[in-house]
């Protein structure tokens, strides 16, 4: 068994509560897994040696919330939006018709290409959800290709009403029928988007209860485009994640704390459709665990970099550089009931990024830099 030591490090970001920062601090790696850190000149030694030159290390990125399974392009509807018109969930039909007619091996190259963009720039783990096929057969082949690049996998079949079922309460005797009993065993988690257009608060309810029974867990797209019962819902049911939680009240946010639901921001969603971000800084003052994802998707988030969600919700949000590297570290696990990744301690999973930076602060400080120098999954160098 070889260890590496990663020694001279400027600031390590463990991600550990008990000793979040160790400035001048070195890292021992072991069979894939943390097996030491502290100050530098105090490590246990090593059978091999990496020289950070004074750099910042963190955990790889935890991407908690991406749709990179699909075919197509939406550059038309963006154009549009930029140019004033308002975003609605219905372009997602559009995304559909290419995703079907797309053949698995063209999906699989375009989400390989999106994985290794994202690994490129810090992500060592990511969620991949379905939600591009509405039929039994396309939601099936999309988690199949998705269970290829991710343990993470999201049944979303629940994403929007597809035009040729014949009313939303007959598409959800499908989902909760033949199509969750066929993407069930290529899925950990179910997930329903609770938004007026999409689906109801008893539609998500029944749909998520249906998929629990068949022993996922539930995650929520809650309260995005407007206030609606979906964070009420995700507290309600236990669900791991709120996601989105842009319009908020005090009692969705007093519900979140309580339940123990993490909020996961997508700023990049925001972003591309100009419109209000989430206020990270009241989830926050209020106890709720806070996770920052990419929400990557052709239609209203093409981005696959948590470097640039970081820099958003550092000027966007509210929160300071420490709190938005937490979350898309240690948060991103959170919402994925996750211990092994998103720290750097002893018994995790040796994901790291060394930045070419003296502090995690540069993500925020010099947005759209390409900061990430190297980057490690269990122990070895993949980028």
């Amino acid at each position: 068994m070889t260890s590496t030591l990663f020694d001279r490090i400027g600031l390590l970001y463990t991600g550990d509560p008990a000793r979040e920062e160790i400035p001048g601090a070195a890292l021992v790696v072991e069979d894939g897994r943390v097996a030491w850190t502290g100050r530098a000149g105090d490590d246990p030694g090593a059978d091999e040696r990496v020289d950070a030159g004074g750099r910042c290390v963190i955990p790889g990125f935890v991407d908690s919330h991406a749709h990179l399974v699909f075919a197509g392009d939406r550059t038309a509807e963006f154009t549009a939006r930029m140019s004033g018109e308002r975003y609605t969930a219905g372009g997602i039909r559009t995304t559909v018709e290419a995703t079907r007619a797309a053949t698995v091996a063209e999906l699989a190259a375009r989400t390989a290409a999106l994985v290794a963009e994202m690994l490129a720039q810090g992500t060592t783990t990511v969620e991949i959800k379905s939600g591009y096929g509405l039929t039994v057969e396309d939601e099936r082949r999309c988690l199949e290709v998705a269970r290829g690049f991710t343990e993470e996998t999201t049944f979303l079949g629940a994403h929007v009403v597809p035009a040729e079922a014949a009313s939303a309460d007959d598409y959800v005797r499908t989902v909760t029928g033949e199509m969750l009993r066929a993407c069930a065993p290529h899925a950990r988690w179910v997930d329903v988007f609770c938004e007026r257009g999409a689906f109801d608060a008893d539609q998500s309810r029944e749909i998520l209860t249906a998929g629990v029974k068949a022993g996922l867990l539930p995650r929520v797209h809650a309260n995005q485009l407007g206030h609606g019962p979906g964070a009420m819902l995700a507290a309600e049911l236990g669900a791991a994640s709120a996601d989105h939680c842009t319009h908020l009240s005090d009692a969705d946010v007093d519900a979140l704390a309580s339940a123990g639901v993490v909020a996961t921001l997508l700023p990049g969603a925001e972003f591309s459709t100009r419109s209000p971000y989430p206020d990270a800084r009241r989830l926050l003052k209020a106890g709720v665990t806070v996770a920052l994802a990419t929400d990557c998707n052709p239609g209203s988030s093409f981005t696959s970099s948590m470097p640039f969600c970081v820099a958003l919700a550092v000027r966007e949000m509210g929160m300071t550089p420490l709190e938005a590297v937490r979350a898309a570290t240690r948060g991103g696990a959170a919402a994925l009931r996750r211990t092994d990744v998103g720290t750097l301690t002893p018994g995790a999973r040796a994901d790291l990024v060394i930045l070419d930076a003296p502090s995690y602060v540069h993500l925020a400080y010099r947005p759209g830099v390409p900061l990430v120098l190297q980057v490690w999954r269990q122990g070895r160098r993949v980028v």
